[in-house]
């Protein structure tokens, strides 16, 4: 597959069904982002893959929001976390966030590869989450990415938008309204 055609099958699909997560994929997930750039390779991203059955389930069911009912079919979370501290700090950038991104980028690209789903959210209870991950304070948690493999079946329970976005890829902004040449010109 090329790497547009990864591009193009990624989707923040929500029907999911198991699928087994083995040592392997994590480490070869993990190296993966190893590899993406950071500012003086730094390399302040942090990845708690949480897949053993009784912590996933109580993360499911205790951290995540109601929204995200569908992520209790998912096979593995991971937690992606950092600290201000572990990269470059320039003036008022808070470049970590930025590092960290792209090798979560680098990640959920190489799941999608694999044939597997990897859906970032940010409807979790970030206190709850990092008591249950045993996260310090000072870390922070940026998102869960829901793994899984899709699923052909679409859960009853799913809402409208959901039951659409599952067939069909949500329409995206049209490049003109994100991108400027030369310089920015307000629109």
């Amino acid at each position: 597959m090329t790497f547009e055609e990864v591009v193009n099958r990624r989707r923040a699909y929500r029907a999911l069904e198991s699928v087994e997560i083995t040592k392997e994929l994590i480490e070869k997930t993990a190296h993966i982002a190893q590899l993406a750039p950071s500012c003086f390779n730094k390399q302040p991203w942090r990845y708690i893959f949480v897949f053993e059955k009784i912590l996933l389930t109580k993360l499911q069911n205790e951290g995540l929001s109601k929204g995200n009912k569908w992520a209790k079919a998912a096979s593995m979370i991971i937690a992606v976390f950092s600290r201000i501290d572990l990269d470059c700090v320039i003036s008022d950038r808070q470049y970590y966030l930025f590092d960290t991104g792209m090798a979560t980028a680098f990640m959920i690209l190489h799941l999608t590869d694999q044939g597997l789903v990897a859906h970032p959210i940010a409807g979790f209870d970030p206190v709850k989450v990092k008591e249950l991950l045993e996260l310090p304070d000072e870390m922070h948690l940026i998102t869960l990415i829901i793994v899984g493999k899709k699923s052909d079946k679409i859960p009853d329970f799913f809402e409208d938008y959901q039951k659409k976005s599952e067939v069909k890829r949500p329409t995206r902004k049209p490049l003109d309204e994100f991108i400027y040449m030369n310089k920015y010109i307000k629109k």
